[in-house]
């Protein structure tokens, strides 16, 4: 692990437990993004040349790492612009699940909409509450986060499975943002229909880059508005002839930031990502355990087998405080404070995080 940690400064001076915030970008993408900037002031023709290529690498990347076909795959600059592109595609008269409280970017774009919405709510018995609401309502269409931006609260992968089984018409729309790179997804074995994340928190890819998975099996069920010369395949190609995923992607493409997704998973894959989840998984798994002792989580933690890398602990804004002092960088989310447990963590991390807790 000491390694990787070289490949992110702050960490020499910084217990890091914010990444449900924003994650930490390692240096070898940085310097790449470096190299991008040099060649668009000293060489821009070169650089522009070099567009088409960088924007093709991302998306084969992408397509690899997440097992997606490359038409299925849209380069996005963050989830919200993704999920309101979605919307402006689905009939006005589809009834919505949602879940109460999830993250505003995922619920207020429904809730704007002339959309009939219903609610489940978040607690410890999560699934039995989608499962209840599903029964009562019957939507067409469920969009929720994977794992919950207060609580930590994953959403169970058997559980979307038995539900796609159990009602295959039902329309499955998630939120990846603080999923994915947390552990091996991939994108066609899951029962998920649509998918939409930024990339600047688990990923590291910082800001501005996001994207859209959509199956083939559902785009007959959107249709998207959106559209730009960027979406045509040729420059004598017309509106009429842009292939359904080009929606997504109407203007032209930041490859500085899109291309950082790629460099993001090539650093993952040179440490090996199933050493860096497993890493992950371990932590979390031992930060629970930690914080039960003390006493810090609620019950829809407590309650739960799989939880997430994400904890918000019942800690008031004094605790918060002495946090900081103590160079630990986490968030006051909801009634607590949350942290989160990434590759780059260590168990010296989580002691210190302990042994500050304990002082009160």
């Amino acid at each position: 692990m000491k390694e990787i940690r070289n490949h992110f400064p702050i960490l020499n001076t910084t217990v890091y437990l914010d990444t449900a915030a924003n994650g930490l970008i390692p240096k070898p993408v940085i310097d790449w993004r470096r190299i991008q900037d040099e060649e668009l002031l000293n060489n821009p023709v070169a650089f522009r040349a070099n567009h088409q290529e960088i924007i093709a690498d991302t998306k084969n990347e992408i397509s690899r790492f997440f097992g997606a076909s490359l038409n299925t795959i849209a380069l996005i600059p963050n989830f919200s612009f993704g999920i309101n592109s979605i919307l402006e595609g689905l009939p006005k008269n589809q009834k919505i699940l949602l879940l109460n409280n999830d993250y505003p970017s995922v619920n207020w774009p429904v809730e704007h909409r002339e959309l009939n919405v219903c609610y489940a709510e978040i607690d410890e018995n999560l699934e039995k509450n989608i499962e209840t609401a599903i029964k009562k309502h019957k939507p067409q269409v469920f969009i929720f986060s994977i794992v919950q931006w207060l609580s930590g609260i994953k959403i169970d992968f058997n559980f979307l499975k038995q539900l796609k089984d159990k009602y295959p018409n039902l329309l499955l729309i998630a939120d990846g943002t603080q999923y994915l790179g947390t552990e091996v997804f991939n994108f066609e074995d899951s029962p998920i229909d649509v998918l939409a994340t930024s990339c600047y928190k688990w990923l590291t890819s910082g800001f501005g880059n996001g994207i859209l998975f959509i199956k083939e099996t559902v785009q007959h069920r959107i249709s998207p508005k959106t559209i730009g010369f960027n979406s045509a395949a040729t420059f004598e190609s017309s509106a009429s002839d842009t292939a359904f995923i080009k929606h997504f992607e109407p203007g032209h493409q930041d490859t500085l930031n899109y291309g950082s997704i790629a460099q993001t998973i090539k650093f993952q894959e040179q440490f090996g990502r199933d050493v860096l989840y497993q890493q992950i998984k371990s932590i979390s798994e031992l930060a629970k355990e930690s914080f039960i002792e003390l006493g810090l989580l609620s019950n829809n933690t407590l309650d739960r087998r799989n939880h997430s890398s994400i904890f918000n602990l019942q800690c008031d804004k004094n605790v918060f405080k002495r946090l900081r002092e103590n160079n630990i960088a986490c968030s006051l989310r909801g009634n607590g404070i949350r942290v989160g447990f990434h590759y780059y963590n260590t168990k010296e991390d989580l002691e210190h995080l302990l042994q500050v807790l304990k002082q009160g």
